[in-house]
């Protein structure tokens, strides 16, 4: 089989797949799919998942708790990419602050977890390929979309290792491209790659190339 963008999108979801994760193609889980798991390409977060996840991470936070940390997530509030990647990060590591009232009619204040950071095994690990995204007038296809709970927490683009004209440098302008086009996508973002089959680097959100480290 020719080495091609193609075959290297499946090799890297056979290694996802060695290390434990749940794979899928983009068109299989996207709305009308044949396991549909999003209503329409506008739609960055596996819902359902996601809802699964916070419900089983935490067990002692009532439904309006989940509720609320689910709004949250769904609707980020910042005016910038990076505001919003800022908030989000911050309740990844520390818990989405919630309110709900208990039964004697008092408000309790509480934090809905949303990755078990001490048993990595009770997390919902996804890698999905060719996940197409809507945002405004713009449609954009990352390579590989990573998800932990629903989340989608890294973005790795391709470049064909045949083609002696493609470089890493050339997926790093792709990401900068879903920056501007598709940001709903990032707002959610701890890790992005880029690779051509033989090379590999990863950085943050903001990272400029010379920060993409092997």
């Amino acid at each position: 089989m020719p080495l091609n963008e193609s075959t290297l999108e499946l090799a890297a979801l056979d290694w996802f797949a060695d290390q434990g994760f749940s794979t899928a193609h983009g068109p299989d889980i996207a709305p009308e799919g044949k396991a549909a798991e999003r209503n329409s390409f506008g739609d960055m977060l596996l819902t359902g998942r996601l809802r699964d996840a916070i419900a089983r991470l935490n067990p002692d936070v009532p439904g309006d708790g989940l509720d609320e940390a689910f709004r949250k997530l769904t609707r980020l509030d910042g005016p910038t990419l990076i505001a919003r990647n800022r908030q989000f990060h911050n309740w990844l590591r520390d818990g989405v602050e919630v309110e709900y009232r208990r039964q004697d009619g008092s408000i309790k204040g509480d934090r809905v977890r949303l990755i078990d950071f001490d048993n990595p095994g009770n997390n919902d690990f996804l890698a999905v390929n060719q996940f197409l995204v809507r945002e405004g007038n713009h449609k954009r296809i990352p390579d590989i979309v990573v998800f932990v709970n629903g989340l989608p927490l890294a973005v790795i683009e391709l470049k064909n290792p045949g083609d002696e004209n493609a470089t890493i440098d050339d997926a790093y302008q792709q990401l900068q491209t879903y920056k501007a086009e598709i940001p709903s996508l990032l707002d959610y973002n701890e890790l992005l790659v880029v690779s051509d089959g033989s090379n590999a680097r990863l950085g943050s959100l903001t990272a400029g190339m010379e920060w993409f480290k092997p």
